[in-house]
Formats: C-alpha cells, structure tokens, sequence
C-alpha cells in the first residue's frame, strides 16, 4: 500500500506548529501574570494625614485706643484732638510703655449738618475720631493696663471701641517650632499607616509622596487671645509591602 509521506510531513509539521504556540501562549500568560503580581504590588500605597497642634503664647499686641471729639469749629476740634491724644499718650507713659512703638492715625472728620436731612441738627457741627495704636512685645503689660483706660474716661476722653479698633494678640516666632511641628506631624501620620498596615496585613515601606499642609494660628478661645492654637495637617503617601 502506498503511503503518502508528504501528507505525513504535513500533519507533523501542523502539531509542532500547534505545540509551539501553546507553548509559547503558556509561557507568555505566566510571564504577563508575574508583571501583574509586580505591578499591583508596586502600586499598594495607603494615604495618610498626620497632625500636629500646640498652644503658644502670643509675643505681639497691637492695643488701638480710638477716641472721638466734637466740636462748632474746626479749630476748636483740633484743640480737642489734641487734648484727647496728650491724655492717652500720658496714660500710657505712664505704665512704662515707650512712645517710640505708639503711632497716630489721621483724624477722620464728619461734618454733621451736612449729614441731616429735615431732621433736628445736632448740638455741635463736626465729629471727628482718631485712633492711637500701641504695637508692642510687653503682652502681659498690654492685658493689666486695658482695664484700667476707663482712667481716660474720667479726665474726659471718649474712647468709642469698636470691632474694626479690637486689640489684636499675635505670635510672631512661627518658624521657630515650623521644623519640629512638622516632624509631629509626620509621625502622627506613620503611625496611621501603620495602623492600617497591621489591620490589612501588611507592612509600612517607604515614603512614595508628602504634602504639607498651611499653618493655621487661631485663638484658643474668645476669652483668651492672648493664647494661639497653632496646627499643621501633612498628607503622607506610604508604600505597602508584604
């Protein structure tokens, strides 16, 4: 019987053609599943914020002591002026603070009549207020001597305090503790990290990118300006590892 041995080449050819393929398939498939166990490995990362406050004393205040005057004539308002701004400048000479951090704003001047329309004039035609600041590092001085200026009312000046002239409380040595407050910040942040490593059964590695945030500087509380909570939030990314 005749045997067709080209029909056997052929059909050898076709199954080591075939092998060859699912051969390659395979190895390619485990080569593909190892990149991905790689990529999804150097991809785990857990994001984190860290905080860190602290309270701090203010080492700046601006006391603005803002007074008013009224008067018939220009020139007996300026006199006035005058008298009111030499009896706080007194005032505060006085409790030992230096003229030298005292500074004047311009007198603002409000012609009264021409303010009233059809209604009863008042007594004296111009108004006029002036504010003098005190802008000093003596904190503690600044904070025993307000409660004494109602001394200015009785000889005869009208402090009008108002919520644009408050006393202003400041801290001033931020970048004093920024290094250290920052460093709080950063291990608060690992330490959530590694929080969340333990619960997913993982370890902390490296850091892969770290954001800080601003600084803020309020009051503790309305009743104590004098005293500042100062906070900074860091945003951490940290690498998971197994």
């Amino acid at each position: 019987m005749a045997v067709n041995t080209r029909g056997i080449v052929v059909l050898t050819s076709a199954v080591a053609l075939g092998g060859l393929l699912a051969l390659g398939l395979g190895w390619g498939g485990s080569y593909l599943k190892g990149a991905a166990e790689v990529w999804q490995q150097s991809s785990r990362s857990v994001t984190v914020r860290g905080l860190a406050e602290r309270e701090v004393a203010a080492d700046l205040v601006m006391w603005p002591l803002n007074y008013a005057v009224s008067a018939n004539t220009l020139t007996d308002l300026e006199q006035q002026l005058s008298d009111s701004e030499r009896l706080v400048r007194d005032f505060l000479t006085e409790r030992g603070f230096d003229m030298s951090d005292v500074s004047v704003t311009p007198p603002r001047i409000t012609d009264q009549y021409a303010n009233t329309y059809g209604g009863e004039r008042p007594d004296e035609r111009f108004r006029a207020e002036a504010t003098l600041v005190l802008r000093t590092d003596r904190v503690a001085d600044v904070i025993d001597a307000v409660p004494q200026a109602t001394a200015l009312v009785r000889e005869g000046v009208l402090l009008s305090p108002t919520y644009e002239y408050r006393t202003e409380f400041l801290f001033t040595g931020l970048d004093a503790i920024k290094p250290e407050m920052i460093a709080q910040a950063t291990a608060d942040a690992r330490s959530a990290a590694q929080q969340f490593a333990e619960d997913s059964g993982s370890v902390v590695g490296g850091i892969k990118n770290a954001t800080q945030g601003y600084f803020s500087i309020d009051d503790l509380d309305s009743y104590t300006p004098q005293t500042k909570r100062v906070r900074v939030v860091t945003t951490v990314d940290y690498a998971l590892e197994e």
